[in-house]
C-alpha cells in the first residue's frame, strides 16, 4: 500500500515538474541576454542540470530516494552541479553556466532568481534542522558568491560576485564584500527589475542611475564621488 501511495505521489510530482520546467524555460529566455534561438535549451548546461534536479526532487519527495540520489550523482558528474534532491527551488529559477553551483538540502530558492557559476548556498555549521539559506524571489547571486547558514535573502536583492553572506539581506538591497555589506537599496517593483536585467543593451542610457548599476559599478561610482 505504501508503495502505491508513493507511486501516486510520484505521478503528481512529475506533473508539477513539467509545469516548473516550462516556467524555467520562460525565465531563462527572459533573464539570459545570450539566449538567441529556441534550440539553445538543449545545450544550456545550467538549464539541463536544473531539469535533472527537478527530476531527482520529484523522486525524493515521493519516497524513491535511491533513484533520487542516483540522478543527483549523474547531475554532479555531467554538469558539476550539486543541488541536493531535498532542496526547494521554485519554478522559474535560472542557473547560468551551471559549473560549481552548490545548493544544500534545506535551502529554498524563490522564482525569478539567477544563480551564476560557483554559487554556494551552504551551511555555516554542522548541525541538524534548517541550516541553509532561504532566497527570495527575483534575486541575483553573482559568480562565486557564498551564502552560508539559515539566513534570509530578501526579494529583488543582489549579491555581488565572490561575496560571502553570513547575515540577512533585506528586500531590494545590494550586498558585496567579505563579509557582505549592504551598499545600496533599490526600491523597485518586479516589473522594473525584470526589464532592468533583460535589456542590457540599454545599459548606457541608464548609467547615470545608480539603482540600475551592478554591485561592482556601484562601488566604483562611490569611489569616484569621493
Amino acid at each position: 500500500m505504501r508503495f502505491l501511495e508513493n507511486l501516486r505521489r510520484l505521478f503528481k510530482e512529475l506533473r508539477n515538474m513539467y509545469r516548473a520546467i516550462k516556467l524555467d524555460k520562460e525565465y531563462l529566455k527572459r533573464l539570459d541576454p545570450s539566449f538567441e534561438v529556441s534550440y539553445q535549451y538543449r545545450f544550456h548546461a545550467g538549464f539541463r542540470s536544473l531539469k535533472l534536479y527537478r527530476l531527482s526532487h520529484a523522486f525524493y519527495v515521493s519516497g524513491f530516494k535511491f533513484i533520487a540520489y542516483f540522478i543527483y550523482h549523474i547531475n554532479r558528474v555531467l554538469y558539476t552541479v550539486d543541488i541536493h534532491p531535498a532542496a526547494v527551488l521554485e519554478p522559474g529559477v535560472v542557473i547560468d553556466h551551471g559549473a560549481g553551483v552548490v545548493v544544500g538540502s534545506t535551502a529554498i530558492v524563490g522564482s525569478g532568481t539567477v544563480l551564476y557559476h560557483g554559487v554556494t548556498l551552504g551551511a555555516k555549521y554542522i548541525t541538524k534542522g534548517k541550516r541553509h539559506p532561504t532566497v527570495g524571489k527575483n534575486v541575483i547571486i553573482g559568480a562565486g558568491a557564498k551564502v552560508l547558514g539559515p539566513v534570509n535573502i530578501g526579494d529583488n536583492a543582489k549579491i555581488g560576485a565572490n561575496s560571502v553572506v553570513i547575515s540577512d539581506i533585506p528586500d531590494n538591497a545590494t550586498a558585496v564584500g567579505i563579509p557582505a555589506r549592504i551598499v545600496n537599496r533599490n526600491y523597485c517593483d518586479d516589473e522594473k527589475l525584470s526589464v532592468s536585467f533583460s535589456s542590457y543593451t540599454d545599459k548606457k542610457e541608464k548609467s547615470e542611475r545608480s539603482d540600475d548599476l551592478c554591485p561592482e559599478e556601484l562601488v566604483n561610482l562611490e569611489v569616484a564621488k569621493q
